[in-house]
């Protein structure tokens, strides 16, 4: 039987049961008191009692701070998730227990911030940091009776596919403004980023020490080719181009002064072998930077540019392979892709490409 007492202007409820460990709870009224003690014990008579304290006593913000402690150290993208963590800590739902959370609470995130204008794969992924967040207080915190409140509502359906390729001029444009910038990595990159195919983040990873520019090779280690959908073959083969863009970089690092024409670049004896570490000295966000203010300036003159976006120049480069009368085998061992289903999203053939091929 449960024990009530009044403390002062609360009531308090005291559960002891062989098997459990002491209960505790402090009510406004001595009837909500009773109400929990006998749902409790009830609970316990019939062997499907949980624990639910920690999770009454835990905060979303609590429990955040936790979840960048322990889990994102693990995670890939450390920076992206600690900025969503940063976002949720900000919100008011912080201030909230586990416990008292439900789904009408993110429903109602989920419309304001689609109100707002975001993305539909930048809210998902705000709401997959809670979602997962519960399974690890449910699984591995001691939380069992806690419900994950994500599990039951409308997600967002994700990112939109999109098709968006270089027009006749643009990569001219473009690749004149950007040589003309104060970064002279910024070029170098984009040209890259359409010869290789490669993702942002591979593409600025590349060592000196993997590449075989004498045999047109380029070698990813094992701990460089990334997570599944995000990986690079461990053989990348070079165009004759990329190997150009290359040796130029080993110029470029070498201090060797060359003005960057998309025809001529340093003598084909320059070689990257006595050079280690990165090949591109400048940071991922300080060529995207410049990109992005290039886009914009362009798009004064060229209002189409504005849609154009860093990550549409792999999309450019697997139509490109396709249009060369690749294989799709070939051009999967190329971008990485490991379905052709993803493939074939990243891939925009022009019809006037196909016409050379019908009779």
């Amino acid at each position: 039987m449960a024990y009530i007492s009044q403390r002062g202007a609360y009531w308090r409820a005291e559960i002891r049961r062989r098997g459990h460990k002491p209960l505790y709870r402090s009510f406004d009224t001595k009837h909500l008191a009773q109400q929990w003690a006998r749902k409790i014990e009830s609970e316990m008579d019939s062997g499907v009692f949980i624990d639910r304290i920690e999770a009454e006593r835990t905060t979303l913000r609590s429990a955040l701070e936790r979840y960048r402690r322990e889990i994102v150290p693990e995670k890939r993208h450390q920076y992206q998730e600690n900025q969503r963590i940063a976002r949720w800590i900000d919100n008011p739902l912080s201030h909230r227990t586990l416990a008292n959370l439900r789904g009408s609470d993110f429903a109602k995130y989920r419309d304001a911030r689609r109100a707002d204008g975001k993305a539909e794969n930048t809210i998902r992924l705000e709401l997959q940091v809670i979602s997962h967040l519960f399974e690890i207080a449910r699984k591995e915190w001691g939380m069992e009776g806690l419900l994950n409140p994500l599990s039951n509502i409308r997600k967002p359906s994700g990112s939109q596919t999109r098709d968006r390729r270089l027009r006749p001029g643009e990569f001219e444009k473009l690749y004149a403004a950007l040589a003309s910038s104060t970064n002279a990595w910024s070029a170098p990159a984009f040209e890259l980023a359409i010869a290789t195919s490669l993702r942002q983040g591979s593409l600025f990873s590349i060592q000196w020490e993997w590449l075989d520019l004498n045999n047109r090779i380029l070698r990813f280690p094992p701990e460089a080719r990334g997570a599944d959908n995000k990986s690079v073959p461990a053989v990348l083969p070079l165009s004759r181009r990329a190997v150009d863009v290359f040796r130029y970089l080993a110029a470029l690092a070498e201090g060797q002064e060359r003005r960057l024409h998309r025809s001529q670049f340093g003598p084909a004896d320059v070689t990257p072998q006595s050079l280690r570490g990165r090949v591109f000295r400048a940071t991922t966000n300080a060529v995207v930077c410049v990109w992005k203010r290039v886009i914009k300036a362009a798009s004064a003159d060229d209002p189409e540019l504005s849609s154009l976006r860093w990550h549409d120049l792999r999309h450019e480069a697997a139509s490109r392979f396709f249009e060369k009368g690749l294989h799709p085998m070939e051009v999967a061992s190329i971008t990485g892709h490991r379905s052709m289903q993803m493939l074939k999203r990243y891939t925009h053939l022009r019809p006037e490409s196909l016409l050379a091929r019908l009779d």
